[in-house]
């Protein structure tokens, strides 16, 4: 007997929403323990729980470009030997890891001196290191300038820190009680997950909790294959392309073929960029996650999220290419614009292929960075999303990899020498059609200290695309008082300069009536 039919359909409901609450209780941990507003407000962080052979059998509704990474980095940790209660921590793009300011902290769950699973968070630090305030520096051509590079490593052996560890990486920051905040709350989120999963397994039994696990995997993967089979055996082609890799403003080219076939999901990525000396390239774990996230968009809300999704999915890309990052490729914009356009071309070629997909939302998230003495602030910023058959797109939401929410006002202006003079829907920004896109948002930001700020942003020049026969949305606009700014610079202010940022519409659906 499978052990899919060892769980009738309550059962088996049961046991799914049973592990994706410890998932969802550990990203509450996370979001009222730590210091930065970037994490506690913005809520840039994700949380998952692995079984013991370190499958993800859940994670909570975060950030997908985390999430879809996280599996590959717990892999990497067990590659290193855990033993029962290690807390490893690490950022690498090689092993999982996504970008250097993206700290993951896993814990192999112990019970009983045994490992019996592995709890995983993942939170975006408002600084690492390198060369510019924040670590996500513009025009950096190399992985060590963005910060301090960390491959998995034994934070807390058993369970125990290691404070010459820890001391080592807050020498190499700019905020180093703020990182320290974060990455207790990080550990304390991990604690909860790793008591979660103890308490399941001791009210279910091993045996029992082994079975669940493969089952909840195999009816992910069911579900997912009867939806690709539903959308039939297709082919669909589409091309993008990038607004320049922050030190030349050359386009940086994008393509796909998708094909599905018998259940399965082919995605062959030639005609693609190779590798470029700006830090737009990104490591396979977050093409893997852009991937994942189509893939569970086209997917009913009731299938869990899991690593059985990732089953269907076979990814082909080009040697030494900008979706392949090796050493040394500056790596920081990758995870942040690149998963963002990757999801873009793919979404274009199932709609190549006849599948019904909304039209493109803003395709970015907006990154500004600030920094200065003894302090440095990140956040991201919503766009409109793409308008679809159903209706029409939301506005002012973070769209496609990201999935944060906004920093209040309030909490930056107490925590940062900052004011927001300008915090608005970007009216008529979206595109028009039988569905009109959503709206863009416009942010300003005027500083009371000198300071540095490091944009990083797309959809500045080309356009979010309309959809049978919508209108394009509006290009985002970065300026200095008053202005342009290019797509992506690091600037130095003074006080009282004003930083606008009007972030793109999404595109229209649909000829008008």
């Amino acid at each position: 007997m499978s052990t899919a039919k060892r769980f009738d359909p309550l059962a088996l409901s049961v046991m799914s929403n049973a592990v994706a609450m410890i998932a969802e209780e550990m990203g509450t941990v996370l979001e009222r323990g730590s210091l930065s507003p970037n994490i506690r407000e913005r809520r840039d962080a994700s949380s998952a729980i692995f079984d013991a052979r370190g499958r993800m059998v859940a994670q909570a509704a975060h950030i997908p470009v985390h999430l879809g990474a996280m599996p590959e980095s717990v892999r990497a940790v067990i590659a290193r030997k855990p033993s029962p209660g290690d807390v490893f921590l690490l950022n690498s793009p090689f092993d999982g890891g996504s970008h250097l300011p993206d700290l993951t902290m896993v814990e192999a769950v112990a019970e009983r001196n045994t490992i019996v699973g592995y709890a995983a968070v993942r939170a975006h630090h408002a600084d690492v290191g390198g060369m510019s305030p924040g670590s996500m520096p513009q025009g950096a051509t190399e992985l060590v300038q963005e910060g301090l590079h960390i491959p998995p490593i034994r934070l807390a052996p058993r369970g125990m820190l290691d404070d010459a560890l820890l001391e080592l990486v807050l020498a190499n920051v700019r905020t180093p009680e703020e990182r320290r905040g974060d990455l207790e709350a990080q550990r304390g989120a991990c604690a909860a997950g790793a008591a979660g999963w103890r308490t399941l397994l001791a009210r279910e039994g091993p045996a029992r909790m082994r079975a669940a696990c493969d089952a909840l995997l195999d009816y992910t993967e069911r579900r997912a294959r009867a939806r690709l089979r539903e959308i039939g055996d297709v082919t669909g082609r589409a091309e993008d392309a990038l607004e320049g890799d922050g030190v030349s403003d050359s386009p940086v080219p994008f393509a796909v073929r998708v094909r599905i076939a018998r259940g399965t999901l082919h995605l062959d990525f030639a005609g693609t960029s190779p590798r470029v000396r700006g830090n737009v390239n990104t490591p396979r774990a977050v093409v893997r996650a852009a991937a994942i996230f189509v893939l569970r968009s086209l997917l009913d809300d009731d299938v869990p999220t899991n690593e059985g999704i990732s089953r269907p999915v076979q990814i082909v890309t080009p040697d030494d290419c900008v979706l392949d990052a090796r050493w040394p490729s500056a790596v920081a914009a990758g995870n942040v614009e690149t998963s963002q356009r990757v999801t873009d071309v793919l979404f274009a070629a199932f709609a190549d292929a006849g599948v019904p997909v909304p039209a493109q939302g803003q395709g970015t998230m907006n990154n500004i960075t600030f920094g200065g003495d003894g302090w440095t602030f990140y956040e991201t910023l919503g766009g409109g999303q793409g308008a679809s058959a159903r209706g029409p797109g939301p506005t002012a939401v973070h769209v496609g990899m990201s999935n944060t929410r906004n920093t209040p006002i309030e909490s930056l202006e107490r925590s940062y020498p900052m004011e927001i003079s300008e915090y608005s829907v970007r009216r008529g920004s979206g595109g028009t059609g039988r569905h009109a896109g959503g709206d863009g948002v416009v942010r300003r930001y005027r500083v009371l200290n000198r300071c540095t700020v490091t944009l990083v942003t797309e959809r500045r020049a080309r356009r979010p695309r309309g959809a049978m026969g919508g209108s394009d949305g509006a290009a985002g606009v970065n300026r200095l008082n008053g202005k342009p700014l290019p797509a992506k610079c690091r600037v130095e202010l003074s006080a009282g300069d004003e930083i606008t940022i009007e972030t793109p519409g999404g595109g229209g659906w649909g000829k008008r009536p």
